[in-house]
């Protein structure tokens, strides 16, 4: 029979063991609990709604027929321009305009002091009216053989010289009012009064400038390879003409849409060897005076016929490293990548080489969110209303 002392270690090894089996059961509950929640909640997850389609703008690419265009550097210059130099000398009496005024032809804008000239015409005219006496009295007395033939042809002589000199005279003391050749705008005076003056033929005095108002015209070099496209388009006559000229368009450096349109009025007859370029002379009316001579402009000549061409917007041209792509979507809404080329710029568009087709539509809007394969919300762009006349644009390099 055992005492009370040797069951005590026995108690406390089953007290040991029934909280042991205590704990193994709250685990175990902890455990069915958590997966209990974890099923309850995967039907929620699962019918969780999917992400809806982006929205994008698609336009459908443009077709048109294009003018291509050589972009090039011109200089604006009177149609006439004038240096006023004395061509008699003396001093300088008077100046009788003022810088930059608009002037008329016949106009006396300087005046040479005129007594020499006044005084050398009057001695002039003296001889020649004593000479012209002498030379009718000639007839009279040849008739009554007072003279002979001789002296009647020396008096004649006389006379003709006489009026000769006479005729100079009067030459150069009209030439003492410095009149105006042309209208136009004249620059300042380039002497002022006091001066002397030349009038010696080769190193007469420049007196001042006029240039005419209205008209200009433009200077500017095509290259060769323009030139050879530009005369087989003309040989061919498939270059676009007006009234038989050629026209071509303007723009000032603070200008842009080429607002100016004017005509190629003469090309030069040869090729400047030094630099393999043509000058080309161009015809632009001037009518609100801002194409003042001197002026830099650009200028842009047709170098091609009427041609058809792809052309879509510029934001719809993405960049992927050194190739340019847009995103087209298909009838089923997804986005397909396609790699194109790009050519010239016509009216903010570009005109696409290869890589479209013409019934194909391209993201302009919202491109950043979408990705090639990707299922998309299209909207379609509303159309602007054409730069150029219907059925024609141009291009520019």
């Amino acid at each position: 029979m055992k005492t009370p002392a040797d069951s005590s270690p026995t108690r406390a090894t089953a007290l040991r063991l029934s909280l042991y089996v205590a704990s193994l059961a709250l685990v175990a509950g902890g455990l069915v609990y958590a997966t209990t929640r974890l099923t309850a909640t995967e039907p929620a997850a699962a019918a969780a709604p999917a992400m809806p389609a982006p929205k994008v703008t698609v336009a459908p690419v443009e077709k048109k027929l294009l003018v291509d265009y050589e972009e090039i550097t011109g200089r604006v210059e009177a149609t006439e321009t004038v240096e006023l130099r004395a061509r008699v000398s003396g001093h300088l009496d008077g100046v009788h305009f003022q810088a930059s005024q608009l002037v008329q032809k016949g106009d006396v804008l300087f005046t040479i002091d005129p007594r020499w000239y006044q005084a050398q015409f009057d001695l002039a005219n003296a001889h020649a009216e004593v000479a012209e006496r002498e030379a009718k009295r000639a007839g009279d007395l040849l008739a009554a053989s007072a003279i002979s033939n001789e002296e009647a042809e020396a008096r004649r002589a006389r006379a003709a010289e006489a009026r000769a000199a006479l005729a100079t005279a009067r030459l150069d003391l009209e030439h003492t009012a410095v009149r105006a050749p042309i209208s136009g705008r004249i620059s300042r005076a380039f002497v002022t009064e006091g001066n002397l003056v030349s009038g010696s033929p080769g190193n007469a005095t420049l007196l001042t400038t006029i240039v005419s108002v209205g008209d200009a015209f433009v200077y500017a070099d095509l290259d060769e390879a323009s030139v050879l496209k530009f005369n087989r388009l003309a040989r061919e006559g498939r270059l676009t003409t007006e009234n038989g000229r050629v026209p071509v368009d303007l723009q000032l450096a603070d200008e842009s849409g080429y607002p100016r349109h004017g005509v190629i009025e003469s090309t030069d007859n040869r090729l400047n060897p030094a630099t393999g370029s043509l000058v080309l002379r161009m015809l632009f009316s001037n009518a609100d005076g801002a194409l003042v001579p001197g002026l830099f402009a650009r200028v842009r000549v047709p170098v091609s016929a009427p041609q058809p061409a792809l052309l879509v917007s510029e934001r719809a041209i993405g960049t992927d490293q050194s190739q340019k792509f847009v995103l087209a979507v298909t009838k089923d809404h997804t986005a397909v990548y396609r790699t194109v080329k790009l050519g010239a710029l016509s009216g903010g568009k570009r005109v696409i080489l290869s890589g479209l087709e013409a019934d194909d539509q391209v993201i302009v809007n919202g491109l950043q969110r979408v990705r090639p394969g990707m299922t998309v919300d299209p909207e379609t762009a509303v159309a602007a209303a054409p730069a150029s006349p219907a059925g024609t644009a141009v291009a520019t390099r």
